[in-house]
């Protein structure tokens, strides 16, 4: 064993005893577990330069021998997907049942006909968080590939000319979240300068967006790996509403992607609620109040703040015409002039990308609270605990992932803020639309 910034050791795992290499760097977030193809193992030095990519990364590492040495001699063995699945299953048994690692998330990592046996093990046992592919023989999975559940990336030489179709045939198979992936002028080992390295890279992020570790003490620098991830790490919260006949509403633009996934999961229709904030003179980040849409426009001022502001009736007058002007522009783009979901008397759940200071949110959720409806639920990825305090008259349950000690901006516990675009906005409650998001 070697100490330091990260502890690799040589150990042996399950009722096979299987030969391992185990690499743990400090705080470790996750761990991602390695299937060898045929002719290689946990000596693999390309498998062993990708596995100290992932440590640099903040991953811990299991680089194993699926095959006793006398079993490698049957070359049948090699090409037996169910018994490297068999092995594969044994050696998560082993991660799972340490105590350093009962509570990280699981990854595999497959090359050649390890590819296959990953895919069928995180078939059948449904607690993989992530797979990545790098060469490998996914099609070998046979139709354990449409019961995949765990995020898989299928990265493949662009000069590996014969596993391409394989790969993207057993790509069209899976069902879950995907990507794929061509390394150009790449061939299948991947020995070309710069390949290797490039698999890393695509390797990293997608363990990154998935292997998320949501245990406290984790980093601040970045939680959630873009909106489409925090939603779905805010459907874990939000179950138990399944069966309310929820409303799920988003504050656009940026909330639109978290409810998605939101509404999605609970088979909810999915709606904007249209809100402008009305600046005060000189100052538009300070706000005076806000204009929120509905049946009926509804303005919702911080008597507090005009009081000390003192910005006259006309500038509010005219400063709530043009917010109004913005939300019938919105209106029109995002529902293409059909009516807002009706919410009265029904389980309305609110949610946004994120809270800094909650002037916005606390207008939309008094604005809410006036139409009736039965119970009114804000969830939102990450906020700071004392704008949750203020809020907690508003809702009827405040659902946060997230309280960081030290909070300057939401985006900074995002790997991916990019601003959300109209046309993603339309784009994502069109396909809620069709997905009977809107009944």
């Amino acid at each position: 064993m070697t100490s330091g910034p990260e502890q690799i050791s040589d150990v042996s795992i399950g009722p096979h005893h299987l030969a391992g290499i185990l690499g743990v760097p400090k705080g470790a977030t996750a761990i991602v577990v390695f299937a060898h193809g045929s002719g290689s193992g946990r000596n693999s030095p390309r498998n062993n330069q990708v596995a100290a990519g992932l440590r640099a990364a903040g991953f811990a590492t299991l680089l194993l021998d699926l095959l006793s040495e006398q079993e490698e001699r049957d070359r049948s063995n090699v090409f037996d997907i169910g018994l490297l699945a068999s092995r594969l299953a044994e050696a998560t048994d082993w991660v799972h049942a340490r105590p350093e690692f009962a509570m990280l998330p699981v990854g595999y990592f497959g090359a050649s006909t390890g590819a296959a046996a990953a895919l069928v093990a995180a078939a059948e046992r449904q607690n993989v968080g992530a797979m990545v592919s790098r060469g490998g023989r996914p099609d070998l999975a046979g139709t354990a590939l449409r019961a995949v559940t765990a995020p898989t990336q299928l990265i493949v030489g662009g000069a590996d000319l014969p596993v391409i179709p394989l790969n993207r045939a057993a790509f069209d198979e899976l069902s879950c979240e995907k990507n794929f992936v061509i390394v150009p002028r790449a061939t299948h080992l991947f020995e070309e300068p710069g390949a290797l390295e490039e698999v890393i890279e695509h390797a990293r992020r997608w363990f990154r967006q998935f292997l998320s570790s949501p245990l406290p003490g984790t980093s601040d620098e970045w939680v959630f790996a873009d909106r489409r991830e925090a939603g779905r790490r805010l459907v874990t919260a939000l179950a138990k509403f399944g069966n309310d006949n929820p409303v799920v509403l988003a504050l656009p633009r940026g909330g639109v992607p978290v409810a998605f996934e939101v509404a999605q999961a609970l088979n909810a229709p999915l709606d904007v609620v249209l809100v402008r904030k009305i600046g005060a003179p000189g100052h538009e980040e300070l706000g005076l109040g806000a204009v929120v849409d509905g049946a009926k426009a509804q303005v919702v001022m911080n008597d507090e703040i005009v009081r000390a502001i003192e910005p006259g009736a006309d500038y509010l007058k005219a400063e709530t015409s043009r917010q109004l002007a913005e939300i019938e522009r919105r209106r029109r783009l995002y529902r293409d002039s059909e009516p807002p979901v009706d919410i009265a008397d029904r389980t309305v759940i609110v949610i946004d990308d994120g809270i800094a200071t909650g002037g916005t949110m606390r207008a939309v959720l008094k604005a809410l609270s006036r139409v009736g409806v039965r119970r009114l639920v804000l969830a939102v990825p990450v906020a700071p605990r004392d704008t949750l305090e203020s809020l907690k008259a508003e809702a009827d349950e405040i659902i946060c992932l997230m309280t960081p000690e030290s909070f300057f901006a939401v985006g900074m516990h995002y790997r991916d803020f990019n601003q959300t675009s109209d046309r993603e906005v339309v784009e994502l409650l069109r396909r809620a639309k069709g997905n009977g998001g809107r009944g």
